[in-house]
This record gives C-alpha cells, sequence and structure tokens, in this order.
C-alpha cells in the first residue's frame, strides 16, 4: 500500500525575479515497509521535501498525499489531526519541550490528541523501552540526558501510536556513530514492521539502511537507485 506520494511537487519562495524554485516538479511514491533515503548536496531541497512530505510546508503546485488522502484538502484541524496521528518526525536538534520529561515528551502527541494522561504516560513508557532507554531517564528533563538518549526520545514521540509515516531530516548528524548507528536501526526496525520512512542524511553508510536513495540536486530529483553504491556514485558526481 502506498503510504506518500508526491505528485509534481513543486515549491517555490517569492517571485519574479526574487523566486527560489526549492523543489520542482518533484515525483516520488512511498510504500508501507519501505525505507528512503534523500540525499544530495546543502540546498538541493532535501528538507523543503521532508516539509511538504510531513504537511509542514504547501506546495505551491501538485499535489501530497498521505495513504490517499491531498493534503492541500484539509483544513488546519484536520491537517494538525492527521499530523498528529499518522506522521512521525525525527529532527537532528531534538525538537524536545525544555519544560517536559522524557516520558512527556514521548506522551505529547497522544496527549495533545485528547487521550488521558495516565493511558499515554503508559504507551509512552512502552515507547521509550522500545527504543533502549532505561527506565531510570523516564521522569528526567532534556538538558539531564545525553544527546543520544535525547535522540532516542524524539524517536519515541515520532513512532508512538500507529504513526504509517516516519520522516528523519539527518537524525544522526549530532550523534557519535555508534549511537548513530542505533538510531537507524530503530528507524530500520519501524518500516520493516509496516510503517513508510522518509531519511534525509548526507551520508552513504546511513543511506545503506535504506531501500533505495533518491538525489535531489538544485530542487530536482535526478537519479534513484539502490543504497550503499548508487549513493556513492552520485556523490562523486556531485563533487
Amino acid at each position: 500500500m502506498t503510504v506518500l506520494h508526491l505528485k509534481g511537487v513543486s515549491r517555490v519562495h517569492g517571485t519574479g525575479e526574487n523566486a527560489v524554485h526549492a523543489l520542482v516538479d518533484a515525483d516520488l511514491t512511498i510504500k508501507e515497509g519501505e525505507l528512503v533515503a534523500i540525499m544530495g548536496p546543502s540546498g538541493s531541497g532535501k528538507s523543503t521535501l521532508l516539509n511538504l512530505a510531513g504537511g509542514l510546508d504547501a506546495p505551491t503546485s501538485g499535489e501530497v498525499l498521505v495513504e490517499g488522502t491531498v493534503l492541500a484538502s484539509l483544513n488546519k484541524k484536520k491537517l494538525a489531526a492527521l499530523r498528529r496521528r499518522s506522521v512521525g518526525y525525527v529532527f537532528q536538534d531534538y525538537n524536545l519541550v525544555p519544560s517536559l520529561t522524557a516520558a512527556e515528551n514521548a506522551a505529547l502527541p497522544l496527549e495533545l490528541d485528547g487521550l488521558a494522561a495516565g493511558k499515554a504516560r503508559k504507551l509512552a513508557l512502552a515507547a521509550l523501552e522500545e527504543v533502549g532507554l532505561d527506565v531510570k531517564q523516564a521522569d528526567r528533563f532534556p538538558d539531564e540526558i545525553s544527546g543520544g538518549q535525547a535522540q532516542r526520545v524524539a524517536i519515541a514521540r515520532a513512532l508512538i501510536g500507529d504513526r504509517r509515516l516516519v520522516l528523519a531530516d539527518e537524525p544522526t548528524g549530532a550523534l557519535d556513530s555508534a549511537t548513530g548507528e542505533e538510531v537507524l536501526k530503530l528507524l530500520r526496525r519501524r518500516v520493516d514492521a509496516g510503517a513508510a520512512g522518509l531519511l534525509v542524511t548526507h551520508d552513504a553508510r546511513h543511506a545503506g539502511w535504506a531501500d533505495r536513495v533518491v538525489f535531489l540536486r538544485d530542487g530536482r530529483i535526478v537519479d534513484s537507485s539502490a543504497p550503499l553504491a548508487g549513493a556513492e556514485t552520485l556523490l562523486e558526481g556531485a563533487a
């Protein structure tokens, strides 16, 4: 089943001579159980594509569909509900709420969706355990845990509930190599369980965890290939 479908999607910032074409006529389909890596030089449109895929931004033209629903057809309330229930985000800088504990951060999407605090906490603790965070860290605040632990909390928040689409923007950029590999294993495991994943990365080794690699240049998708060898070749071509 197709989870994410971008149909001729473009995003233009500004008008006239000052117009910046951040993404141009992008076509991309990701099915359940599939992890796709997005690679390309800085400014190639990777983050723009990710933001459009998750409904954080709207395309200038074209359509973005999540499980068959055209995001542009939803009002703000329905779009926010879809993001809370179906889309999980993992950011490089974690984006945790500093005044909330690890468990409260993980439970936040469920509570915003109206789930009782007690039930949300129970599911949050299970999600934290799933990502390998010691239960002793659950009631600590973001500034009281390590970067690797904070990223695990961010992943737990992204995966909690029945998230069908997981979007990860350079999720290993601030981590050491060993912790980064663990993060990718977690993403791969969730995708293998039936979610669809979109991973923005600059590292061909990390792209090796994906089923295929899509390469962007100047806002355009220029190629799609198998991981590792294909990604390395494309990076060499962009050098």
